[in-house]
């Protein structure tokens, strides 16, 4: 079996074509592709998982291995959509949407990171918003759950604006760079 090619190696003849947004109303920045996650991806997605922003907004920890993002990669339960955001041949986000099992099949967890130099930019908004729509209008979830670090307003805010509510406090959640910090619980309810 032959592996794909990481992003920055597309010559962009061969590049995979960028996908139109699933939400009809969706607008992407100029340039951004989406595109389910290869192992291919796992030197991009090392790179940026290793950058101070990323690292501190999710719980990764920090210098990650290229070897363990393409296991993780290649290991995904199919219960899981993995997605990539590239532009200018740079993997600038990544995303992911997992359905919970047993008695709570009707709901989707959530995560994901937008590469430092790329934020601002509307790459976390047409992310989030595939998710949205995979998970409302492709798997019939009914309930999307996430976390997200209490000082992260930028975040917050980007979930609030696609109907995310703040359901509760986590306290000393994570550690993260030496100090035990708090995040919020945050969902949705399809309507």
């Amino acid at each position: 079996m032959q592996d794909d090619p990481p992003t920055s190696q597309f010559p962009s003849a061969s590049r995979p074509e960028a996908q139109c947004p699933l939400a009809m109303n969706a607008r992407w920045p100029d340039g951004l592709s989406i595109r389910a996650q290869c192992p291919g991806d796992a030197s991009g997605i090392a790179a940026m998982q290793s950058l101070p922003g990323v690292r501190a907004g999710t719980l990764r920890p920090p210098y990650p291995r290229v070897e363990d993002v393409r296991k993780h990669i290649e290991n995904q339960p199919a219960n899981t959509v993995a997605l990539v955001a590239i532009m200018n041949s740079t993997i600038v986000g990544n995303a992911g949407l997992t359905r919970q099992s047993g008695r709570r099949t009707h709901v989707g967890e959530i995560g994901m990171g937008v590469h430092d130099a790329y934020q601002r930019r509307g790459i976390g908004r047409a992310l989030l918003g595939e998710l949205v729509a995979i998970a409302f209008d492709w798997m019939d979830l009914t309930r999307l759950e996430l976390t997200v670090f209490t000082d992260n307003a930028p975040a917050i805010a980007l979930y609030q604006s696609f109907g995310f509510e703040h359901e509760g406090t986590h306290r000393a959640f994570a550690l993260r760079a030496g100090f035990r910090v708090d995040a919020h619980a945050m969902a949705r309810l399809r309507t």
